[in-house]
């Protein structure tokens, strides 16, 4: 589905992505996991046409998308939950769905796209009026994943969904990560907790200084020495 072929990004002369290639196949859930500064956000960034790459390819479905604008990129069914959560904050929650919806004509499919969200998320439906900048961390963090759902993606890029939230808020946030892959999408997520994301994926890549170091089956990565020693903090005994 995703493809991406040597992309080489820099910053003010600095290499962040250093010509890497990865696949993201339809229906499954992918992680990038590392450190930070490791180019990790850059590569989503890039994909999503917020950064230009300096060498490099990114397709969806076999169409070249690296180079268009971010809304041709959303067209084309790819979306991002940025990290930070980024919400409109002077918005309702209701609002910021409806924004997420904003290259749709469909109203009765963007109106039932919305009760879909509230079915993942009752805590949106409970506070679908109040504005989303009066919401918690973790309730914030449910409405940038449902409005980047209403664009109906093919796949949605997930940038640490679980930064600065309480442990049993991480924990449901992984779990609705499970559902909406479990109703069709294809999740590439980028995550500082090594440890859950590499439960929920199908696959991982550890990238390093730019660069993917290792990469393998989610739980596969998660019984290796090194990235129990540098992303988990244990060593396999």
């Amino acid at each position: 589905m995703l493809s991406i072929k040597n992309l080489s990004v820099n910053y003010g002369g600095i290499a962040a992505v250093r010509g890497i290639s990865f696949d993201v196949p339809e229906g499954k859930i992918v992680t990038l996991i590392g450190s930070n500064g490791a180019g990790k956000s850059t590569t989503l960034r890039t994909i999503a046409g917020l950064v230009t790459a300096k060498t490099g390819s990114v397709t969806i479905d076999g169409e070249e998308i690296l180079g268009m604008a971010p809304n041709e990129i959303v067209s084309r069914g790819v979306t991002m939950v940025p990290e930070g959560r980024k919400v409109f904050s002077d918005l309702t929650v209701l609002e910021n769905l409806r924004i997420g919806a904003y290259l749709r004509k469909d109203k009765a499919g963007i109106n039932s796209d919305i009760e879909w969200c509230y079915e993942l998320f009752p805590r949106l439906k409970e506070r679908s009026w109040q504005l989303a900048g009066t919401l918690s961390g973790g309730e914030q963090q449910m409405l940038a994943v449902a409005r980047a759902l209403m664009a109906r993606p093919k796949i949605i890029m997930m940038d640490e969904p679980s930064l600065g939230l309480a442990p049993i808020i991480v924990q449901g946030i992984f779990d609705i990560i499970r559902k909406i892959n479990q109703e069709g999408v294809t999740v590439l997520l980028i995550e500082q907790n090594a440890n859950m994301a590499l439960k929920v994926a199908d696959y991982g890549y550890v990238m390093e200084v730019g660069e993917i170091a290792l990469s393998g089956p989610g739980l596969e990565l998660l019984a290796n020495d090194r990235v129990r020693e540098l992303y988990l903090g244990t060593a396999k005994k």
